[in-house]
């Protein structure tokens, strides 16, 4: 069968550039689509995508569908006539439903069946519909009509290029009708191009300053922008989301550098990276120590015969927004950064819950009790505590809200308040997201849990869980920042103690009854997806969880220990006895002593294992109190042989009651030392 390379390419007014990437993707995903739906074989494929293009190019295309055959049963041939061989109403429905005459149908299998051969259709026939229902089916919130039409796109379109091989194909799309002509760069090749073929599209464009491949000019940027700021003696800040976007504005990138005055500098350089980057799409510029250069690095969209103009430009354009930064800046510093809580009293945290003044008094009373508790100094977490919430008043957050506990930190820096207070400032909102950084300061740790356990507290106090995918006070993340700042950072914390000092702080603004235990559940359920992300069982997790420690560390130093024990040659079979005993301790009349009267001990395995109970207690109740869970776990795995003594050679259930309850009481023991660490019976 023959095969031609195809190509598409809608051109239009210039396209979001933030969705630029993810359209053309989409493109392309929609197109392949279609070419499989219709059995349309091809070798390869790729998207192109510009600010006023999206294109497909698709290699070795097959030019015809295969032929295929369409077979259908109809109802059993004994049904389909009568004893007279005359065709039934069965069969006569039958063949009108497939439009051929009952004496068409093929009658020698045990039902009547039609062979309807289809010839495949050829390429070119099929592919305005695949690409028109690739366009329909791209991810547009919101769709723009133009003109007098009701055609409906991202923006208005300007031609199409439908080629297969060097042939058009004949169709309109989107108010285009399909020609050769596409268009280069608006200023240096304004006119007409022709694509000869599908494979002469890149480089036909490239001689009209396109370069279309949106992975090759994101290099060239890339690259450049490297080349360029090394000769600053810098480094360029590239985040993958701004190069994206900066990729999407420009059809011919020219990275040029500019600069701005050092004056700027003494504004906290977060404000000045994030205008430069957030609202002029700019690459800003560090030194060796990570200090931001007066300088950054921008993509102009063509060759200028003058740069020094467009520089110019970009720089007195960037000029009055740093301005404006300065001047919130120095505003701010005008009073102490203390005095902003007076603001924050008249505004409502939750309305249920107080001003966010209250729940920095709370953060910071709970800030110092967990302060205590982690080591760290009581007295500067609760003076960070106080502070937490004071930038969200300043003029600097107001314009930059991004910048809400960075511009605290600058600010307690300027009144000279300790270093570590400053920092927390900014480590209270640690982790921002999922792997993100954590606090480096106890203080910072000690404000940070603080301040998620309140809002945990509280939210679920007043009833307003979160629900499938709705989480408007992200509960989810902050219960998650908890774990992973006590877990990542081996802090010892008594979950169930903080809570209770929290509900205290909140008074009858919660209801407390059950409270404790449903944020620390919620809190404890967090870990299961951690766990299985990590590759642990959920049955580890869940052999743990049936023991209910208080503080996540040792929750995990637990789950550590148990996922090593599972990969010991006893472990399978004592958990399968710790299931036993756990059943037959579930079934006992009354409650079950543990003292063990070593003369009821009747049968050599009994006393055995009586005895290697005793030793294990002995060794075991140490390590656990130490927290070697896995060394605690390793030495009962040498109670495997007298447990499976035991159950082979004694019977529990004994006549003598006294007898029959010693027993009981040694598989309690037994059962409590595993119990010290995790139930492992649910591992079985």
């Amino acid at each position: 069968m023959q095969a031609q390379d195809f190509l598409v390419e809608l051109g239009t007014e210039e396209l979001p550039p933030k969705a630029l990437k993810k359209l053309a993707e989409a493109f392309l995903a929609g197109v392949e689509k279609g070419l499989k739906e219709a059995a349309l074989e091809y070798r390869a494929a790729r998207y192109f995508a510009a600010p006023r293009r999206l294109a497909i190019q698709v290699d070795q295309l097959a030019s015809q569908q295969p032929d295929r055959s369409n077979q259908m049963d109809g109802p059993p041939v004994q049904a389909a006539f009568d004893k007279d061989g005359n065709p039934t109403k069965a069969a006569e429905g039958f063949a009108r439903k497939c439009g051929v005459s009952v004496a068409e149908l093929d009658q020698s299998g045990p039902k009547l069946r039609f062979v309807q051969a289809i010839p495949g259709q050829p390429a070119a026939d099929l592919l305005p519909g695949i690409v028109d229902a690739a366009l329909a089916a791209l991810p547009i919130p919101k769709r723009m009509r133009w003109a007098d039409r009701k055609t409906e796109f991202v923006r208005p379109t300007q031609w199409l290029v439908m080629l297969l091989g060097e042939q058009v194909v004949p169709c309109e799309i989107l108010a285009q009708s399909a020609g050769n002509q596409s268009r280069g760069h608006r200023f240096h090749h304004p006119d007409n191009i022709t694509i000869s073929s599908p494979s002469a599209y890149a480089d036909a464009l490239r001689k009209a300053y396109v370069i279309a491949d949106f992975a090759e000019r994101r290099e060239l940027i890339s690259q450049r922008v490297a080349e360029l700021a090394a000769e600053q003696q810098g480094t360029a800040i590239v985040p993958p989301d701004l190069l994206d976007e900066v990729t999407a504005l420009v059809e011919w990138p020219v990275p040029l550098v500019c600069s701005f005055e050092e004056r700027f500098l003494d504004v906290p350089q977060e404000a000045l990276i994030s205008t430069m980057q957030d609202n002029q799409k700019y690459f800003c510029l560090l030194d060796a120590n990570g200090k931001l250069l007066p300088r950054f690095i921008t993509v102009s969209n063509l060759e200028s015969k003058d740069p020094r103009q467009i520089i110019e430009g970009n720089e007195k354009v960037v000029r009055p927004r740093l301005t404006d930064a300065e001047f919130f800046f120095k505003q701010d510093k005008k009073q102490p950064l203390e005095s902003h809580n007076e603001r924050l009293a008249n505004v409502v945290f939750q309305a249920e819950l107080g001003s966010v003044f209250d729940k920095a008094t709370r953060v910071s009373n709970l800030a110092g009790f967990i302060a205590e508790h982690i080591g760290g100094d009581s007295t500067k977490a609760q003076r960070a505590g106080l502070l937490s919430k004071c930038d969200l008043s300043t003029e600097m957050v107001g314009e930059f809200p991004e910048l809400q506990g960075i511009a605290g930190y600058y600010y307690a820096k300027h009144d000279g308040e300790a270093e570590d207070v400053a920092l927390a400032l900014n480590e209270q909102y640690m982790p921002r997201g999922a792997g993100a950084e954590l606090p480096s300061t106890l203080t910072g740790a000690a404000v940070a849990l603080a301040d998620k356990i309140d809002t945990l507290v509280g939210i679920f106090g007043i009833g307003m869980l979160p629900t499938g995918s709705k989480d408007p006070y992200a509960l989810r993340r902050a219960a998650l920042g908890v774990l992973r700042i006590l877990i990542e950072k081996q802090l010892e914390l008594d979950l169930n103690a903080a809570l209770q000092v929290a509900i205290q702080q909140y008074g009858e603004r919660v209801k407390a009854d059950g409270l404790i235990a449903l944020v620390q559940d919620f809190i404890f359920d967090r870990l299961r997806a951690r766990y299985e992300d990590e590759g642990i069982d959920v049955a580890v997790y869940q052999s743990v969880r049936a023991v209910s420690p208080v503080s996540p560390l040792d929750f995990d130093q637990r789950v550590q220990a148990v996922q090593a024990f599972r990969r010991l040659p006893e472990a399978d079979t004592l958990a399968a006895a710790n299931k036993r005993v756990s059943n037959i301790l579930s079934k006992a009349d009354g409650e079950v002593a543990t003292a063990i009267d070593n003369a009821l001990l009747q049968e050599t395995a009994e006393q055995a294992l009586a005895s290697a109970v005793a030793a294990a207690e002995q060794h075991v109740a140490p390590l656990a109190a130490d927290r070697q869970y896995q060394q605690a776990l390793e030495r009962l795995a040498g109670l495997r042989e007298p447990v499976d003594a035991f159950f082979d050679q004694v019977l529990v259930n004994a006549e003598d009651p006294a007898v029959k309850a010693n027993r009981y009481a040694l598989l309690a023991r037994l059962r409590g030392l595993f119990l010290g660490v995790a139930d492992i019976s649910l591992l079985g």
